[in-house]
């Protein structure tokens, strides 16, 4: 069976609601505004949302749940509505998008290209700005490799921090669900409304998730053998990377991939595969038929081993772990390419089982070796497809990832998915401990701010994002001439005044020195009123200098200024 909408938008759902489904208002009882109130979301068609029919990708499986997972209750009383289930790989089993009887999902960039799977569906609504956020699942890679085809974040929490309970399971040991968003900081909103014990799920447990940042110059692991299938505009890109990591305050250090890779191979290539047939095996066993290629073989293949073939594999992968845990000692993140190519569909239809094992090949091991991931944009390739890097730490280290993760995508200037929308400011990640005694707050409201040319000046200090925020209403912003990179000067008035975008880091004392060294004038730093009527110490400009330059401010704030000089059409 093939679907007449193959390649096309409308592939990527499997159910559209008519009406989204609104589970609460936007504030609660005490009048509290909900995290996630106004947001839209979907789910991929392997969660159960409550009278809506789940299939998994098969229409033959098929039940009606009466109750929501655990998860889409949680995003309903957070505020958010949900509107509608998503397409899938079927049964999960793939990573590509090309493994449905619903149709294939087309890449965001091209539809010639696959989407990436198994969370195809929902990584492309997510993409091309048809929801906020969404839902897929990720025992494999599901819910990294569609978010780095597709230019979106993909954040695959630490194994049990979500639950599962109402979620068709792959490999249930493994698996986890994931959130794809166009920014880390709305994905690290939906990880936190969602997260908690559950004792409904077998693997859902309490984790003490880490509240500190990384160290400011941190050390990232980079695999000692890299294979991008032929790909070099892929390779190049992820050599783009490091350097932008490095500009970041990393340090690189190779890393050997071999034992990570056998333990990749363990989750297709060993008796653990018999978890995927046991996932199903009552529905498998009675209509094994009404599965789809390569999927059936795959499940079928799960029937050949013995339990003492399970409990040999599952030790040579705790064998595995042991072998790999010093590496931790040596760097403080993984740095991986989230895929090391794209291919199209017709590609995959030719080598379905090759071609999706190659797309795994950075991803397979996280789960099994039980560490946090998240995938990040990095950039546009010559070509304009989209190259994504995954950063991976140990258990618990979701938050810490999402700090770096997003300072890492606000630098890269990228659109948000394939809208062609500029990126937002970033925001503080939630939980994280207060900054040290020993630091002090200063605002930046220009090439300083994340992601623009001089950011790295206070990342390269220590410097922490506290939260971004605007001025009081009683400033104007001007665009310096002839500075480089371009510059802007902030004035207090007295009327006739806005509110400027900024953001507040704090700073290391010890670093003050050498920071207010790389300020040249008209700049200085004094002080700055913001929105709530505090103060801090921030960059001002001399008079005399606001003689000759363009008044931005109905711009709002810097960013916004330099994206309007940038603007461009979206590239598809």
């Amino acid at each position: 069976m093939v679907h007449e909408e193959n390649g096309s938008p409308a592939a990527a759902w499997i159910a559209k609601f008519a009406t989204p489904l609104v589970g609460a208002q936007t504030s609660n009882a005490l009048g509290a505004v909900l995290p996630l109130a106004g947001l839209r979301f979907a789910v991929k068609d392997n969660i159960d949302v409550a009278g809506v029919p789940t299939t998994a990708a098969c229409p033959a499986f098929d039940r009606l749940p009466t109750a929501h997972a655990a998860v889409v209750q949680r995003l309903l009383d957070a505020g958010a509505s949900l509107v509608g289930k998503t397409n899938l790989d079927q049964f999960a089993c793939g990573l590509n998008g090309t493994r449905s009887p619903y149709g294939e999902v087309p890449n965001a960039f091209d539809a010639r290209l696959v989407s990436g799977g198994s969370s195809s569906g929902s990584a492309y609504a997510v993409a091309a700005g048809e929801v906020d956020f969404a839902l897929g699942t990720d025992t494999a890679g599901s819910g990294r490799v569609p978010a780095g085809l597709n230019n979106i974040v993909g954040l695959k929490p630490s194994r049990g921090l979500l639950s599962a309970f109402g979620v068709v399971p792959a490999a249930q040991s493994a698996d986890c669900v994931s959130i794809f968003a166009r920014t880390v900081a709305l994905a690290v909103d939906v990880l936190l409304a969602t997260a908690g014990h559950d004792a409904r799920d077998p693997y859902s447990r309490d984790l003490a998730l880490r509240r500190k940042p990384l160290p400011a110059h941190f050390r990232f692991g980079v695999p000692d053998t890299l294979a991008f299938f032929g790909d070099t505009a892929a390779e190049q890109a992820f050599a783009d990377a490091q350097t932008k990591l490095i500009a970041l305050g990393g340090s690189p250090v190779t890393i050997s991939y071999a034992p990570l890779a056998e333990a990749a191979a363990l989750l297709y290539e060993s008796a653990l595969v018999a978890e995927r047939y046991a996932a199903v095996r009552e529905f498998f066993d009675a209509h094994d038929s009404e599965v789809i290629e390569p999927v059936r073989s795959i499940l079928a293949s799960g029937r050949d081993y013995t339990a003492a073939d399970v409990f040999d594999a599952q030790t040579r992968l705790r064998a595995i772990a042991q072998q790999v845990e010093p590496m931790w000692r040596d760097i403080d993140v993984l740095l991986v390419p989230t895929a090391p190519t794209h291919y199209s569909r017709e590609q995959m239809r030719a080598d379905p089982v090759v071609r999706n094992r190659n797309l795994g090949a950075y991803t397979n091991f996280v789960n099994l070796l039980d560490y946090a991931a998240l995938s990040v944009p990095s950039s546009l390739r010559a070509d304009g497809l989209p190259f994504g890097i995954t950063l991976i730490g140990p258990c618990g280290s979701d938050l810490a990832l999402a700090d770096l993760g997003q300072r890492y995508h606000h630098a890269t200037g990228l659109a948000q998915g394939a809208t062609g929308l500029p990126l937002p400011a970033p925001r503080p990640v939630p939980g994280f401990a207060a900054p040290d005694a020993d630091t002090l707050p200063i605002a930046v409201v220009g090439a300083h701010l994340s992601g623009m040319p001089l950011n790295g000046q206070l990342s390269e200090r220590g410097a922490t994002l506290l939260r971004a925020m605007t001025t009081a209403s009683a400033y104007r912003l001007y665009a310096l001439p002839g500075t480089t990179p371009p510059k802007p000067g902030l004035q207090r008035v007295a009327e006739g005044g806005g509110a400027i975008a900024l953001e507040v880091w704090a700073v290391p004392l010890a670093q003050i020195g050498s920071f207010l060294a790389l300020i040249p004038p008209p700049l200085g730093l004094g002080s700055v009123e913001l929105a709530d009527g505090s103060w801090v110490h921030g960059f001002i400009c001399e008079g005399h200098a606001l003689a000759g330059a363009q008044d931005v401010t109905h711009h709002g704030g810097w960013r916004a200024y330099i994206a309007s000089r940038t603007a461009a059409p979206p590239s598809h």
